[in-house]
């Protein structure tokens, strides 16, 4: 890609970066997380360092204060920093294709996450913090070793869409049931067996959903990389 033809410490290229808000190094064969992002503090909104070989995001990202988007699917990260959760202005993290086995507890400080996708990667649980992410609206956390959901999920009052395809789980928290946004549920590939109560709730949210498409307003997902100036 042209962005990976001139070194990372190309002025005019740091220039360009300063004056968009967006730095987007995919495909770039980078093996550590680039220290002239990190110097652009404040001016930075969108950093796309998809499909490279990086393992560490190290401490100083808070000072990327000003943060809206932070995509890092297809690396080789197995760790979060804590100072992760000082990123207070995130709405999308891309967390795809890594080797993460757990998610910091700080992650609950991400008050305005709308978008969180951690699919493909080896975590075998979910922090209870999750549950503070109310504007969270899509979650997905399929191809994991998931064998159940926190209990603080019904917490994510936003939430419109959970895919879990192809975990462990086994149960579902009776917690899922406040999740009265929820419109898409995708739980293929799991053990799940039935709850109390929530076969209502399937009928409910079904009921809820056959509503907007008689009404002609059909609501999809949009592609996380969608707008992404690369």
């Amino acid at each position: 890609m042209g962005l990976c033809n001139s070194t990372i410490g190309d002025s005019e290229r740091v220039n360009r970066w300063r004056l968009t808000g967006i730095v987007a190094l995919r495909d770039c064969k980078l093996k550590i997380f680039p220290n002239q992002v990190l110097e652009l503090e404040a001016s930075v909104r969108t950093l796309d360092l998809t499909n490279n070989k990086i393992d560490d995001v190290p401490k100083e990202i808070d000072k990327l204060i000003n943060i809206q988007r932070l995509i890092l699917a297809d690396n080789h990260i197995e760790r979060l920093p804590v100072n992760l959760g000082k990123l207070e202005s995130l709405k999308m993290l891309t967390l795809d294709g890594n080797r993460l086995t757990s998610l910091p507890d700080e992650l609950g400080f991400l008050r305005k996450l709308e978008q969180l996708s951690v699919s493909r990667n080896l975590l075998t649980s979910l922090p209870e913090t999750i549950g503070r992410l109310r504007y969270l609206k899509l979650l997905n956390i399929s191809h994991n070793k998931l064998e159940s959901l926190p209990d603080s999920i019904g917490g994510c009052f936003s939430l419109e869409e959970l895919q879990a395809n192809d975990n462990s789980i086994k149960h579902l928290p009776l917690s899922i049931c406040n999740l009265n946004c929820l419109k898409s549920l995708c739980m293929d590939n799991n053990n799940v067996s039935q709850m109390e109560g929530f076969q209502d709730f399937e009928e409910r949210r079904k009921k809820k959903f056959d509503k907007l498409i008689d009404s002609n307003v059909m609501i999809s997902s949009k592609g996380l990389d969608e707008g992404i100036d690369l």
